[in-house]
């Protein structure tokens, strides 16, 4: 199963990012889900980053096995679970 977050909407505010990515994040290690996509766009690179800092955070590693951004869509990172 693949769960997929769109951070389009929540772009302008890092709160909010925060909390929609540690969500599925918790939500997709609760459900045995494969993967999360999380797709933050491409523009600058600055929302993807906010994410993968977010990722990072030792009390969410430890909930996932590894993440990726997409090699055929830079805007698109993937989250392995499992």
């Amino acid at each position: 199963m693949t769960l997929t977050l769109d951070l389009h909407p929540l772009f302008r505010s890092d709160r909010d990012i925060d909390r929609a990515v540690r969500e599925i994040i918790f939500r997709a290690a609760a459900t045995k889900a494969d993967r999360v996509e999380i797709i933050a766009g491409k523009g600058s690179g600055k929302l993807r980053s906010r994410v993968l800092a977010t990722l990072r955070q030792p009390h969410l590693k430890r909930l996932y096995r590894s993440f990726e951004t997409d090699p055929s869509n830079q805007g698109r990172i993937v989250v392995h679970f499992g």
